[in-house]
């Protein structure tokens, strides 16, 4: 039985409950939808229940939002970034490298990946770009012109 990781951000050495939650969450759909597959399920290749969520981190930069996410070891052809009816879908997959030694422990993903997100109103669909560094791929969303509130008269 795995136990919860322990992780640290800067100088607090405490424990991350959300992301240990969104782990969870992650592992716990993985395990059903490849235990009893659910009705309605797309089982095409971005919807195989051997799929496994990236970790995301999503910001608001105040001109865009920005959605970063972890694909260490894949390479750029290997990852489709689409959007449609307002949502941002990141797919793909991570092969496993060939290997001489004993593998003692293997903890990274490999295989199908799948990221999904809905867009807020003001995203400007048209003008997304994407890049790959580091390990991480960054997909800047850029906003539209701020949607100001305004009091709608009612006649009759």
């Amino acid at each position: 039985m795995s136990h919860p990781a322990r992780r640290s951000r800067g100088s607090f050495s405490g424990w991350d409950a959300l992301r240990e939650l969104e782990d969870l969450r992650s592992r716990m759909e993985h395990l059903m939808r490849s235990t009893f597959p659910f009705p309605g399920d797309d089982f095409s290749e971005a919807g195989t229940a051997d799929t496994w969520t990236p970790p995301a981190d999503v910001e608001d930069t105040g001109d865009a939002h920005v959605v970063e996410l972890e694909l260490a070891g894949v390479d750029k052809d290997r990852i489709n970034v689409e959007v449609s009816d307002g949502e941002l879908a990141v797919h793909g997959d991570i092969e496993e490298r060939e290997r001489t030694g004993m593998v003692r422990r293997h903890t990274r993903h490999v295989g199908r990946f799948h990221y999904r997100t809905t867009l807020p109103p003001n995203a400007d669909t048209e003008h997304i770009s994407a890049e790959l560094a580091n390990g991480v791929l960054t997909v800047r969303v850029p906003k539209t012109g701020k949607a100001t509130p305004r009091r709608i008269e009612i006649t009759g």
